[in-house]
């Protein structure tokens, strides 16, 4: 059987933006809704927060044939309501952030019944201690976020978590598609090349990362299906590699990853 493809979840919420990758070949769009105690929980960390709601989901909804996920906030009281919002907007994916137990990701799967597919974000040390106990959950995707996850460990480096082997631990109990990170063309990426994060995604067996600001970044100016196309390419040349070069290129990772400078 063949290797089903990488799959690109590019957020945006500009309705041409969003066409034009989905015909290049990118694999869904993200409109992200979470912003609920970012401002407090990133305080000082260099992240995106968005405040995206109801009509932006609608206008990405109306101009796209393709997959849209909606990322929400995380559960609290009242979450019920937002997803049902976010259903109603068009969402085929529903996108929950900061799980940290199995009761919320039954929660969610419970709420949905199969109206739209179920994804989580682990982002937390719960939430990687309890990835061993989702593997019969209904999920769509598992998503390892770096950057809440390098506050709650007290990283300053992002990547401490890939090159130190705590993804790897986390990879070998998660049975749905399992991503992190985010990818730009393939000569960029700073402080850590895209070209490594690239080989690090496929040594783990990662079916599908996000393109954010990085991305929008480093392709302001040129034609977005090209880019997009180049990223693919990437990542099917990583999926080829031998094991010497798998090997070297996780020992290059490693090296980038202790010789990078981060902010704080």
């Amino acid at each position: 059987m063949k290797e089903a493809g990488f799959e690109l979840l590019v957020f945006t919420v500009d309705p041409e933006r969003a066409a034009a990758v989905l015909a290049a070949g990118a694999a869904a769009i993200v409109v992200d809704w979470e912003n609920q105690d970012k401002y407090t929980r990133q305080a000082g960390a260099d992240t995106e927060i968005n405040h995206h709601g109801v009509a932006e989901l609608c206008a990405v909804r109306a101009a796209c044939a393709g997959r849209v996920i909606c990322r929400v906030n995380g559960m609290r009281e009242g979450w019920e309501r937002e997803v049902e919002t976010a259903l109603a907007a068009g969402a085929d994916e529903i996108l929950l952030p900061m799980v940290g137990s199995r009761a919320e990701v039954e929660a969610l799967c419970g709420l949905l019944q199969g109206r739209a597919e179920a994804s989580i974000l682990l982002e937390t040390r719960a939430g990687l201690a309890v990835a061993g106990e989702l593997g019969e959950l209904p999920l769509r995707r598992v998503y390892v976020g770096l950057n809440d996850l390098a506050i709650d460990l007290g990283n300053r480096n992002l990547f401490t978590p890939v090159a130190n082997g705590t993804l790897d631990a986390c990879r070998a109990q998660v049975r749905a598609p399992f991503g992190f990170g985010g990818l730009t063309v393939p000569e960029g990426g700073a402080p850590i090349p895209c070209q490594l994060l690239a080989g690090e995604l496929s040594r783990l067996r990662c079916s599908f990362a996000f393109l954010r600001r990085s991305f929008w970044r480093d392709t302001a100016g040129r034609e977005l299906g090209t880019e997009v196309r180049r990223i693919l390419a990437m990542m099917e040349a990583a999926r080829g590699r031998t094991a010497e070069a798998v090997a070297a290129d996780r020992e290059a990772f490693q090296r980038a990853v202790e010789s990078a400078q981060w902010p704080g």
